[in-house]
């Protein structure tokens, strides 16, 4: 918008990029009018008018899971903030999607179920796998906690 480059432009560059590929349509249209012409004012104006689903590409819209989908393009809405400063780090950025990506891989979280009893069980899993048999360190981890639950030595 300003034609400078900066750290954040790179960030903004990729929120457009998110929106082509939520939506299927290309960054410029100029066979549209004017006013339509820019996808990510158009996809922000649809994501501000509780619209997202009217301008998710079909088959995404359809076979993406809604929650998921509202993350991104609530992703892309930041990556599209018209002050750089306001906009997430590229950093920012990959982690937040690396957070989504592993909710995928692990469906069966239920991230509206009662915090307490997952704490709970999550815990019991992982205090009940501790093992540290030597001090030689090939570490296994809890991917959806993040952190490392015990030690193989030499891979037994």
């Amino acid at each position: 918008q300003t034609s400078q480059l900066t750290e954040k432009s790179d960030v903004y560059s990729f929120g457009v990029v998110l929106v082509e590929l939520l939506t299927g349509e290309k960054a410029l249209s100029f066979d549209k009018p004017e006013e339509e012409r820019s996808l990510a004012i158009r996809f922000l104006s649809f994501l501000n008018d509780n619209r997202l689903f009217e301008i998710l590409e079909k088959h995404i819209a359809k076979e993406g899971k809604a929650e998921q989908l509202k993350e991104v393009a609530n992703l892309a809405k930041r990556c599209l903030q018209l002050k750089g400063e306001d906009r997430p780090t590229m950093k920012e950025v990959a982690t937040e999607l690396e957070g989504l990506r592993k909710m995928e891989m692990h469906s069966w979280v239920n991230v509206d179920s009662n915090s307490e009893e997952t704490e709970f069980l999550l815990g019991e899993t992982s205090d009940s796998c501790k093992y540290n048999a030597s001090n030689k360190s090939t570490n296994v981890y809890d991917s959806v906690r993040d952190h490392v639950i015990f030690d193989l030595n030499d891979g037994r």
